[in-house]
């Protein structure tokens, strides 16, 4: 009698065991990273719900299309967000984040890019760990750039103070009243001061990357990017602003 209800006390557990190992769900897949080559300027997007689609893509399509140039140190390009989660931006694109910058172990980057958001010249600046993100990248970052409202975001982290900016054109006014100490200046699409590069956004992101790619590779590497891409580039025709140009 013993040994049958021995028996029925295993089946028992062994039927519970299982119960609950069905109920907590199969085991999430391992998130899986962007591979990084060495010896690669590494460049980090910072993403998020409401990430404006031009001044996000046109400065990645520069980027990553170095690659394919050789006799330069070419770029690791992937996206950081606060999220393991899809983002959606303004356009309604859903991007997978490459990295959770809370949580995740991050590459060294060498290159932060922010693109302007929805909410950069609201909510977001109250995102007390996206600031303290930039502030901490800001340390170690060979540059940092921003496209249109992403220089928003820089003001309040404070990393433009002493530095001359330029933002999208109809937020100027608005970001000389948010921020009254810093230079903002109106009547050109991109700055160049020291590590900082700040752009006016929309297509111009196009124009402010390839300046980019000039500064470290020379013209012709910056030619044949715009080239692969149908830009007609030219730096002198763009109207720009270099304040203090730092070899980095």
């Amino acid at each position: 009698m013993k040994k049958i209800t021995l028996f029925l006390l295993v089946i028992c557990l062994s039927s519970c065991v299982k119960k609950a190992t069905t109920k907590v769900g199969k085991e999430l897949p391992k998130k899986v990273f962007p591979e990084l080559k060495a010896n690669r300027y590494n460049v980090a997007f910072l993403i998020m719900d409401g990430t404006y689609n031009t001044e996000l893509t046109a400065p990645f399509d520069i980027f990553q299309h170095t690659i394919f140039r050789e006799g330069i140190k070419a770029m690791n390009v992937f996206t950081v967000a606060d999220t393991d989660e899809a983002i959606t931006s303004f356009e309604g694109m859903r991007i997978l984040p490459d990295f959770n910058y809370l949580k995740d172990s991050l590459p060294k980057i060498d290159i932060l890019v922010v693109p302007s958001a929805e909410h950069h010249l609201d909510t977001d600046l109250e995102n007390k760990k996206l600031i303290e993100f930039v502030q901490k990248v800001d340390k170690e970052a060979q540059f940092v750039t921003s496209h249109c409202d992403g220089a928003f975001v820089l003001a309040k982290a404070g990393v433009l103070n002493n530095q001359v900016s330029t933002t999208f054109p109809s937020d100027i006014d608005k970001m000389r009243t948010m921020f009254p100490d810093l230079d903002i200046r109106k009547e050109v699409l991109f700055v160049h001061d020291g590590k900082y590069i700040t752009s006016a956004g929309g297509a111009k992101s196009f124009e402010a990357a390839l300046y980019l790619c000039e500064y470290l590779y020379g013209k012709d590497i910056a030619k044949s990017l715009a080239g692969g891409l149908v830009i007609d580039w030219d730096v002198e025709k763009v109207p720009h602003l270099i304040i203090n140009k730092k070899e980095e």
